[in-house]
């Protein structure tokens, strides 16, 4: 009782009532509690293919967690480079530094590069930090997450190269080995295969040209020379793209297919082709050249150069062709780093796409004709393929009626200048061509817009792409489609699509417009992202799924489950095939 006496108790009870009014008030605009780290940064992951997980944190509003805190390690497999999505960089009071910072959610894609099939599961352990905008830092964050590699396999059909099949897996398979004598003749044998494809045959005429421009007296061995100086220009700058294009994640294709880079390609082309009709003649400032003709001892120093450029110039060609070789190198290097082995992947395949020049130059001196006139008409040919694959670059920037009005005067004007020749042959082609620039000419007239049908809007059923595709722009609709397409029971195909990619053409033109195909698809649900503008969203996309470029095809079970993809331009036949591979209907 001396407590009680001793204690004013209305004065303590107001201060009470006071303490607790001012309480009720303040929490309605703040909550001073701060939740506990489970909840503010929610922890899930999951395996998207057999080569890839998706580690997320659902981040609580009022919170934020750091880019550089993230770590990921893993027992059982070899986790590969993880894939961040951009952050907001900010100077942060804590660590008195600009940090880059994610709110509200995170993804991050991960590969695996490598799987200890002696255990049937594995264990990823994932270490994250962040902190509360009120001004509370967590500590670091532990969680941990088991895997049933039954479930998914690293040898399944969904390789993380990019490519499809067992071949995916080959490639794959020789890189890891890190054995320069495997992988060197391996990818040799597929750049000569790729030798053949609408980005690399081009680089014959160009070549011939300068072989047809040395005169009449270019021989086996100086023929060789030029063309080998030709193809080391060429492969040794697509080796230093691809290796710059591992390493920053990016691909080639978008890199080099803007307009500045198509049209001063496409300008030195035509630049070209003028000296094939003798409008000048082609060589380096004399300056250079006799410079470069003291230090070599001879003449021809100049132009071996000038020919090494021209071929440095043209691994743009190549550049944007994706194919399964192309795309397993450059992710190689941008999992594992190692310049070194990718490197020499991608020099062996430029190498095997040289084949076919380095057997031109050295047939020149029984193959080309000798002086006369028909070395001028030889020439004038070059000349105009020259300018038709100015025209071909520069078609992804150029509005489709002049690009069909550029083919109608190339066309007309090639068949004119044959007219002049003496000959039934030479007349039959100058007739032929005449033909075919006014096709064109009269298509473009009447409304077509396609150079390779322009009279399609004169038939009953134009030719169009009878293969539809739904368009999305970004992950977030990609995930609401095979969301529905899972609760229907439905397969998904999502293909990679680019205005400017030739082999996406060829697939549209050829491959999706063949009935075979149609007909195997009408069950499927069809999506097509397109990549053209190479924005945040379609980088996005490409990362999600290891790709540096179209064309790809990424094949989806009723479950939603990646179960293969298709990488480069398949002929209807070839792309039948995967179709049975890769759908189960």
């Amino acid at each position: 009782m001396s407590f009680f006496k001793s204690v004013d108790l209305p004065a303590v009870i107001f201060r009470l009532l006071i303490s607790l009014a001012l309480f009720n008030s303040f929490s309605v605009f703040a909550d001073p509690d701060f939740l506990d780290p489970e909840k503010a940064f929610q922890f899930s992951a999951r395996q998207i293919t057999p080569n890839k997980i998706e580690v997320t944190y659902q981040i609580a509003d009022g919170y934020y967690m750091y880019r550089e805190r993230f770590k990921f390690e893993a027992v059982g497999v070899k986790l590969g480079v993880p894939v961040f999505p951009k952050g907001v960089v900010h100077f942060d009071e804590t660590f008195q530094k600009d940090v880059e910072t994610f709110r509200k959610s995170i993804t991050v894609q991960i590969p695996i590069i490598e799987v200890d099939k002696a255990q049937s599961a594995w264990t990823l352990k994932s270490r994250g930090q962040g902190c509360s905008d009120q001004g509370l830092c967590y500590a670091p964050i532990d969680s941990t997450q088991r895997f049933d590699s039954n479930t998914f396999s690293i040898d399944a059909q969904a390789p993380p190269s990019g490519d499809s099949g067992g071949s995916g897996n080959q490639l794959k398979t020789s890189l890891q080995s890190g054995r320069l004598t495997i992988i060197m003749p391996l990818f040799l044998l597929l750049g000569l295969g790729l030798a053949f494809t609408p980005c690399v045959l081009p680089m014959v005429p160009i070549l011939s040209s300068i072989i047809v421009g040395e005169g009449a007296d270019v021989g086996r061995h100086r023929g060789f020379i030029l063309s080998l100086s030709y193809s080391l220009g060429m492969a040794i700058v697509y080796t230093a793209l691809g290796v710059a294009a591992g390493l920053l994640g990016e691909g080639l294709a978008a890199a080099l297919q803007n307009p500045w880079v198509l049209g001063t390609f496409g300008l030195l082309l035509v630049g070209l082709s003028l000296s094939m009709f003798n409008v000048y003649h082609l060589q380096l400032p004399a300056g250079l050249q006799n410079r470069l003709s003291h230090v070599s001892g001879r003449q021809s120093g100049g132009k071996l150069l000038g020919v090494f450029v021209m071929g440095a110039l043209s691994a743009l060609i190549v550049g944007p062709c994706v194919a399964a070789p192309l795309a397993s190198a450059l992710l190689y290097i941008s999992q594992t780093r190692d310049v070194w082995t990718g490197g020499s992947a991608l020099f062996a395949m430029a190498m095997g796409m040289s084949v076919p020049l380095l057997l031109v130059g050295l047939s020149a001196g029984t193959l080309l004709p000798k002086a006369g006139r028909w070395m001028e008409s030889i020439k004038q040919l070059f000349g105009v393929l020259m300018l038709g694959m100015a025209l071909w670059l520069a078609s992804p920037v150029l509005p489709a009626w002049l690009h069909m009005l550029g083919w109608s005067l190339l066309l007309t004007g090639y068949g004119l200048v044959l007219m002049r020749h003496v000959g039934t042959v030479p007349k039959s082609f100058a007739a032929l061509f005449c033909l075919l620039g006014v096709i064109e000419l009269v298509g473009l007239a009447t409304g077509g817009r396609d150079v390779i049908a322009p009279l399609a809007q004169f038939t009953a059923q134009p030719v169009t792409n009878r293969v539809q595709f739904a368009r999305i722009k970004s992950i977030h609709e990609l995930d609401r489609v095979l969301a529905r397409a899972k609760a229907g029971g439905k397969p998904v195909m999502l293909d990679f699509y680019a205005d400017w990619c030739v082999s996406c053409k060829e697939m549209e033109k050829l491959t999706f417009t063949d009935e075979r195909i149609g007909a195997k698809l009408a069950g499927i649900v069809l999506v097509q992202a397109d990549v053209t503008a190479n924005s945040d969203d379609d980088k996005a996309l490409l990362k999600r799924f290891s790709l540096f470029g179209p064309p790809g095809m990424i094949f989806f079970d009723t479950g939603s489950k990646e179960s293969g993809r298709v990488i480069g331009f398949e002929n209807a036949q070839q792309f039948d095939r995967s179709l049975m591979q890769f759908i189960k209907n």
